[in-house]
Parts: structure tokens; sequence; C-alpha cells
């Protein structure tokens, strides 16, 4: 999805600022729309790329006006609402209306760490084989899916050297629209910066990402 979430190489927005104390909470209600967001994934109604996937979809002028946690609580606004769990209505008047709806499981107190500390795994030792190999050159393939995908506009066309391989994981672009059997290879694919960003770039500047096999093709 080519959405307002995917601005790298985009100009005009500024310069990017690093916050030397590096917080990871600025306030205390970013750490509570944090909780509220693992307590609501853990009922298990979406995955995470589900979750990546109702962020993207903001219009571009109501994701540019957000904070980062803002993004977050609206991604989860839609996904509650779209799954039944709560309504619009509710969501506006900030408490249940009527007879809360069950869900499948419920994430206590003394669980969080275990949670967080395991992640979600992707890693799938039953997945297809990699067709590509290590050095080899490859090209990002130029698409524009309208669902979610782990593909950066800017690698989009442009020719990388495959540097580490990952094995099959879960494939994001068919977990974020349900399919969570599907999974592809993954590589680790370098660009440099010249090849990104044109004559002009610093020739040491080198960017890498992780990409899966239907993203790229041999160059």
């Amino acid at each position: 999805m080519n959405g307002a979430h995917d601005m790298g190489g985009m100009m005009g927005f500024g310069p990017v600022r690093d916050e030397l104390e590096d917080p990871v909470f600025h306030s205390h209600w970013e750490r509570r729309a944090f909780a509220l967001t693992l307590a609501a994934a853990a009922a298990g109604r979406w995955s995470i790329d589900e979750a990546r996937q109702a962020r993207e979809r903001l219009s571009p002028p109501v994701y540019l006006s957000k904070t980062y946690y803002e993004i977050w609580i609206a991604g989860l606004e839609a996904l509650l609402t779209e799954r039944g769990l709560v309504s619009r209505e509710e969501i506006e008047a900030g408490r249940c209306l009527g007879t809360a709806r069950p869900v499948e499981r419920i994430l206590e107190t003394d669980r969080v760490d275990a949670m967080i500390a395991r992640g979600g795994p992707t890693f799938r030792a039953d997945g297809p084989a990699p067709r590509l190999v290590m050095g080899q050159t490859v090209r990002a393939r130029n698409i524009h899916p309208p669902g979610h995908t782990r593909l950066p506009r800017y690698v989009r066309g442009r020719c990388g050297v495959i540097s580490h391989l990952h094995g099959a994981h879960v494939f994001p672009d068919a977990s974020a629209s349900g399919q969570e059997d599907v999974s592809q290879p993954l590589y680790t694919v370098r660009f440099s910066g010249r090849e990104l960003w044109g004559e002009e770039a610093d020739p040491s500047l080198s960017v890498s990402i992780e990409a899966f096999e239907s993203y790229l093709e041999p160059a």
C-alpha cells in the first residue's frame, strides 16, 4: 500500500531529530496505548500484520497529523469496531454501553513480560526453499499492491546484493489479509546509497532491508 506511512526518501517533511535521552514513552497515556494494543491483540482476532495495515489505511491527513501512539490508537479503534468487539458509540463514550463481548484469550498481568519476550515468531521450518543465493545481485520489483507490503517504495526497481538468508517466514502481505499459513523465503538485501539516491549520495552509504522472495527478481 502506497500510503503516508511509507516516507523513506521523501523530501519536504523536515529533518529527523534524534532524542538524546530516547525515552520509551513520552507520557503516561502512551504507556497505556501500548498496553491496550497488546491486550487487545492477545484476544487473537488479528495478526500483527493486520494491525500494521489498520494503521496504514489511515488517510494521509489523519496519519500525518497524529503522533506515533495516536496512530496506534486510531488503528486499534478500527480493528475493534471491524471485529465487532466495540461499537463506534462506545469509543465515543469511552465506556461499555451494553454487554461485554466475549474474547478467546485475556492477557493477564503476570503473562505480559513473557509475551513481550516471546514476541510473534514467524519462522517456518517447513516453508519453501530459497531460489536466490548469497551474493546474488537482485532487483526489487516495481510493485504497488493495494494491501499491506513490507517492500518500501524507495528500493523498488533498484538493484542490490543478497547478504543474508533467513529461511522461510510468514509472508506479511498474505497475513495482513488473514492468510497466516503462507510463508516465503526471506533475505537481507544491501543497496548502495548511489543506487538508491543517485550520484549525489554519499559513496560510503549503504542501506539493507529484509525482503521476501516475491519482492525480488534476478538482475
